[in-house]
């Protein structure tokens, strides 16, 4: 019941402005800087974000389980709602409790946990990308 209400609300909202993206959600070329190009197919591919985050609306309204167990002493919180990464630059602190301050610690914490193995410069890179939506 819970998240049915929160998916209602989150359905009220708009998004901020985003002005390099275009009408199918993904980054216009030539407003775009190299970083965020390469963080986009970052995203897309290596890093398999839009998996539970898909352009244009960057969520897909499903629950997740990370099974997060593997890696915390703490115990199992089970499957969790993806939410939208649109705005996601002025919402700190990430993730549903707040674990992660940056969006750099958002994604080294993804890199851990679903081994992405991706090297400095993707993580900056992925980073500078989704400060763009």
């Amino acid at each position: 019941v819970q998240v049915s209400h929160m998916a209602q609300f989150q359905n009220m909202l708009d998004f901020p402005p985003a002005p390099k993206l275009g009408d199918d959600g993904k980054l216009v070329a030539g407003l775009a800087t190299e970083s965020e190009m390469r963080g986009q197919d970052l995203f897309f591919g290596k890093a398999r974000c839009a998996s539970c985050h898909p352009a244009p609306f960057y969520l897909d309204h499903q629950m997740h389980d990370l099974k997060l167990e593997r890696f915390v002493n703490e115990a199992p919180i089970g499957p969790v709602k993806s939410f939208t990464l649109r705005g996601i630059k002025d919402s700190p602190p990430y993730l549903h409790d707040g674990r992660c301050l940056t969006l750099e610690d958002t994604v080294e914490f993804f890199n851990i946990v679903l081994q992405l193995r991706l090297n400095p410069q993707e993580k900056q890179d992925l980073a500078a990308f989704m400060r763009q939506l």
